[in-house]
């Protein structure tokens, strides 16, 4: 695994590159859909939630999850809302200092996690618009998961 430094500018990076052209209810529902299917055929325990300016578009919590993963999913949104980085990067950025989110910025850890699994969904030439968020896995495996799936749809 690399180092915090090397894995914060991996992080920057991924959202640098993974920006879409356009974003609206349809396409929503097609990278939504990819998770599902993906996660169905992996077996994978997973809650999918994504969301334009804070409406909820999708959300299906998966055979397995419980409401957890629900609390776990708004949580993690809301870093990237508030941050406007994934949440696997605010966590990075947080234990390379040596503290958490809520020791660094003064926010409520009940309202606010900086684990894996949230990524900003940005339009080019308009900034963020939403977000894709991952619940059930390991935080790296959630960040992962959402990061090759992005791929995949940008790819067509």
């Amino acid at each position: 695994m690399p180092d915090d430094s090397t894995l914060m500018a991996e992080l920057l990076e991924q959202e640098a590159r993974l920006q879409l052209d356009r974003f609206d209810n349809d396409d929503a529902f097609r990278l939504s859909m990819l998770l599902v299917e993906r996660a169905r055929a992996e077996a994978l325990v997973l809650t999918v939630d994504l969301g334009r300016v804070h409406q909820q578009l999708f959300h299906v919590a998966l055979p397995g999850t419980t409401i957890n993963n629900d609390h776990w999913v708004r949580r993690k949104a809301a870093v990237v809302y508030r941050f406007g980085h994934s949440s696997l990067y605010m966590g990075v950025s947080c234990r390379q200092r040596g503290l958490t989110l809520a020791q660094r910025y003064h926010v409520d850890p009940a309202e606010f996690a900086a684990s894996g699994g949230a990524f900003p969904i940005r339009v080019r030439g308009v900034g963020l618009v939403g977000t894709v968020t991952v619940s059930g896995l390991p935080e790296a495996e959630d960040h992962n998961l959402v990061v090759t799936t992005l791929e995949r749809y940008l790819a067509g």
